[in-house]
């Protein structure tokens, strides 16, 4: 293991972390979920994929435990559902219809909106 060296960063250690920060390889969820299903379909090790891949053991491990933790909770019922589109359309026509409710009984009282 790498110790930290006791002075201060320079200033062109400090240039070559920030350009090395703005150019590392951001995966999509996409990428992700490739590179961790190709893992656990095991047709090759770990460490060959990731070498492959270009990223590192600990990073693979990460989106795997991620990914399999996600699957769980969905599994469990822990996350909320999106709802489906035959839902949506009820819910609109609910709203739909208790605004003309609410705008009727407005106007059968004489209110007015204040402006």
């Amino acid at each position: 293991m790498r110790q930290k060296s006791v002075h201060p960063e320079s200033p062109s250690e400090r240039i070559v972390k920030n350009i090395r920060r703005a150019t590392r390889k951001r995966h999509s969820s996409e990428e992700k979920i490739r590179i961790v299903l190709d893992g656990l379909r095991g047709e090759s090790s770990i460490a060959e994929l990731c070498r492959r891949e270009g990223i590192a053991e600990g990073l693979y491990y990460a989106w795997s435990k991620e990914f399999l933790e996600a699957g769980k909770r969905r599994l469990t019922g822990d996350t909320a559902r999106a709802a489906t589109s035959g839902e949506v359309k009820d819910l609109r026509r609910e709203t739909r219809s208790s605004r003309r409710w609410w705008l009727s009984r407005r106007s059968n009282c004489g209110c007015s909106k204040k402006a």
